[in-house]
């Protein structure tokens, strides 16, 4: 059986049907019979079993007849593949305008311009490898030439195989061809040649001897009535027949063959795997080139690609094309985290005892004077690192505090993101492409989380099956996310959706408890501290491990270095019209979800709210006059005397659960805001409530009008009372300096004056219950202060 067509494309869809007359099908009908007639008459001589007689047999409703009376599935009807043997299940179909990025092929199918002279044949006409169209062909290494005469290349695996692949035949020149030689799926003529298996007893004679036909069984073959109804191969056996398949597809019911999307298979390809009917290609993203050996992308762009890693005390660096093995950083005292910015050759770490985080150019890193403090005030203990090289900030985990913080990657301004539901978070991972970053936690609840640069949209990933999940690593070519979980001994994958896990190697001896875990390639590298080395394995199939690097004392987190591993893209907040887009302190990027979702927002250090403008921000005031935008508790003032860096914890947090806060600020009462419209929890907002939602062309100065109006009015109001209550309480004191006064001290009533030398006149009861008269007299309880 030969090898099955390539260049089939996928289906075009039906042509749009036109509203016809009443009378157009009978006209058509009468100009067609005359036409008809001739071949009607001669698919009745050809055919002795009809014998001329008796009505053409029809097809099912579902099916298309074809010229030759074969009948196929209706879909099948212009579909760019030739079902019925005779194309005349595409005749009479809508010519097919390719796009620009495609090349049109002569009979109008459209296939991607790569594929254009590339030594295959994916036109169905040969037009994309034809002479007119390739002035010279030069087959890859791994194909074959046809010959100087010929434009075709053909895989180097075709090469003496038995089938003449090249018109010349010159894949198969000089192969030696003896007895013993066909293939499992061949019979082997009695001359020593090899035909298909299915052509044995087909009642033709396809070996040259005829061999193939001898010694078999005369009787009903069904496959001669319509293929046995079978839509591609049909084999006749000695009791009844068979349906089957050509490579690429499988049987959908008893007799009808559907394509097989091999690109469901993640593993399919290294990295880009495109469907075609009946067969499937493997390409690389730009910057990688297909090994020819191994079939899988190998980076083929920029410098070559190394491995960093800590041991606590040094960072160390190992070439992985020339495997040199240099030292970067010497004399540190307990670096478990960091992580690079390719672009500047920048390193980033954290120390655990000295509580900072760090960081130096790698050609002067060695230098202790070259490394640079970035973050020494509130880290307890820093244990996972990630630079956002895009937007140009640093993310870190803080396993003491418990918390998530995002920084400028100078570390000029910082804020928390997440300070709850936090138990023991490690390793953190970020995808500035899309806007997303990716933690473990590794705590009583062990599980990984998921949520936008930005703090919004948390959400978990992984929560069953999952005991230490240490390090974390992103593959974003695949969109896949790694990780080693160094209790059960496993290291684990699954689709930035939490989808789609697969569990890749599960060995408590290449994995007795490891930590730092990345990707490049087709390769996921990992460090263990128990082996005391550096591991590699196929990151598709967990197979061929190997040690990289051993006798590492105490290896931890590791990361790549290499161009590809963090592709250029546009920052958000430099977009804007408005530098920082117009935020007062940090502008953070927002997860992309849809089209409709915001480009970034805005954030405020944790001791000051973002305000009505949702882009500048506001300290919480002292007093306890406030005017607050959302239902919050009493702040205590040891909660508004807060160091920078640090968070505020309030039930303004309406859903800090998921840390989706309702928009709620305080702002001193003398700014005198409106009310802000508030946030349904459900709805996707920040960590807290210092975050603003900004859509890229927003700019309004709506928010700062109403507010200068507003303090325009009540200003003056507020003096003219305080005028007019000033101007009362001068008129009482000089009123009471210059009147005499009739006490009532219940149930005594006494007449005084005030002159000091007269003597007391007492009226009523006994003198023990009268009292002189005070300096003034309180007539209600609240001038006594008392409760």
């Amino acid at each position: 059986m030969g090898r099955p067509e390539r260049g089939a494309l996928r289906p075009m869809g039906r042509p749009e049907r036109g509203a016809l007359r009443p009378l157009a099908p009978l006209l058509l009908l009468l100009l067609l019979l005359p036409l008809r007639l001739p071949q009607l008459a001669a698919a009745a001589a050809a055919d002795p079993q009809r014998g001329g007689q008796g009505p053409v047999k029809e097809c099912e409703e579902d099916q298309f007849r074809c010229r030759n009376e074969r009948c196929i599935p209706s879909v099948w009807r212009c579909d760019e593949d030739d079902d019925c043997s005779d194309n005349s299940d595409e005749d009479d179909c809508p010519k097919k305008t390719c796009a620009d990025s495609d090349f049109t092929c002569g009979n109008g199918h459209c296939i991607p311009e790569r594929w254009k002279c590339d030594g295959e044949e994916e036109c169905p006409d040969g037009s994309d490898e034809s002479e007119t169209t390739c002035t010279k062909q030069v087959c890859p290494a791994e194909k074959l030439s046809c010959g100087p005469a010929s434009h075709k290349c053909v895989p180097a695996s075709w090469r003496c195989d038995g089938e003449k692949d090249c018109e010349s035949g010159a894949d198969e020149a000089g192969c030696a061809t003896s007895l013993g030689t066909c293939r499992g799926d061949e019979f082997q003529c009695g001359e020593g040649t090899c035909v298909p298996t299915i052509k044995r007893c087909n009642q033709e004679q396809d070996c040259p001897d005829g061999s193939d036909e001898a010694g078999c069984l005369q009787g009903l073959n069904e496959c001669l009535h319509n293929n046995g109804g079978c839509s591609h191969i049909c084999t006749d056996l000695k009791i009844g027949f068979e349906c089957t398949c050509p490579a690429g597809y499988q049987l959908l019911d008893q007799k009808t063959c559907g394509d097989i999307d091999e690109c469901e298979d993640p593993d399919a390809c290294s990295q880009i795997c495109v469907n075609y009917k009946g067969y499937f290609k493997c390409e690389c993203h730009p910057g990688y080139e297909m090994d020819t050996l191994t079939k899988n992308c190998k980076a083929v762009a920029g410098r070559s690609p190394s491995l960093i890693f800590t041991n606590r005390h040094e960072v160390r660096r190992i070439d992985l094309v020339k495997r040199d093995y240099s030292r970067l950083i010497p004399m540190l005292k307990n670096v478990v985290a960091l992580d690079v910015e390719v672009a500047t050759n920048r390193i980033f770490w954290c120390d655990l005892s000295y509580r900072k985080i760090y960081s130096a150019y790698m050609d002067k890193a060695s230098d202790p004077a070259e490394q640079e403090v970035l973050i020494d005030e509130q880290l307890h203990s820093p244990e996972g690192l990630a630079v956002d090289w895009v937007h140009k900030h640093i993310y870190w985990t803080d396993s003491g505090n418990k918390t998530i913080s995002v920084a400028t990657i100078d570390g000029g301004r910082r804020c928390t993101l997440f300070s709850q539901d936090l138990s023991e978070p490690r390793a953190i991972a970020v995808d500035p492409l899309r806007g997303f970053m990716y933690w473990s936690d590794w705590g009583y609840q062990a599980k990984i989380e998921k949520s936008g640069l930005n703090g919004v949209d948390r959400q978990t990933l992984v929560s069953d099956n999952i005991e230490w999940p240490n390090g974390i690593t992103l593959d974003l070519l695949n969109q896949r996310l790694y990780w080693v979980d160094s209790k059960l001994h496993q290291l684990s994958s699954i689709d930035l959706n939490g989808g789609n896990r697969k569990m890749l190697i599960s060995s408590p001896d290449f994995l007795s408890h490891p930590f730092g875990i990345a990707v490049f390639e087709d390769k996921v590298f990992w460090t263990d501290l128990e082996n005391e080395a550096i591991f590699s394995a196929n990151r598709l199939n967990g197979l061929e491990i190997s040690v990289l690097a051993e006798n590492l004392n105490n290896p931890h987190d590791i990361v790549i270095f290499h161009e590809l591993k963090q592709p250029r893209a546009a920052d958000a907040c430099e977009l804007s019209a408005q530098p920082n887009g117009g935020c007062e302190y940090l502008c953070l990027p927002a997860p992309q979800i849809s089209s409709p979702s915001p480009k970034y927002t805005c954030a405020c250090p944790d001791t000051m709210w973002l305000g009505p403008d949702m882009k500048r921000c506001y300290r919480a005031p002292q007093s306890t006059s406030t005017t607050t935008l959302a239902p919050t508790t009493a702040r205590t003032p040891a909660e508004n005397t807060r160091a920078p860096g640090t968070t505020v914890h309030s039930l303004t947090y309406q859903n800090h659960s998921t840390e989706t806060p309702s928009l709620a600020a305080v702002v001193p009462s003398s700014v005198g805001v409106p009310r802000a419209p508030s946030i349904k929890p459900s709805a996707p907002s920040p960590a807290t409530s210092n975050h603003s939602q900004h859509y890229g062309n927003e700019g309004s100065k709506m928010d700062s009008t109403v507010t200068a109006a507003v303090i325009g009015i009540l200003v003056p109001m507020a003096v003219i009372a305080l005028l007019c209550m000033s101007g009362y309480l001068i008129w009482r004191n000089w009123k009471r300096k210059n009147t005499k006064s009739m006490n009532f001290d219940n149930p005594v009533y006494r007449k005084t004056t005030e002159e000091e030398d007269e003597d007391e006149l007492h009226i009523g009861r006994t003198a023990q219950i009268g009292h002189v008269y005070p300096a003034r007299v309180a007539l209600s309880l609240e001038d006594d202060g008392l409760p």
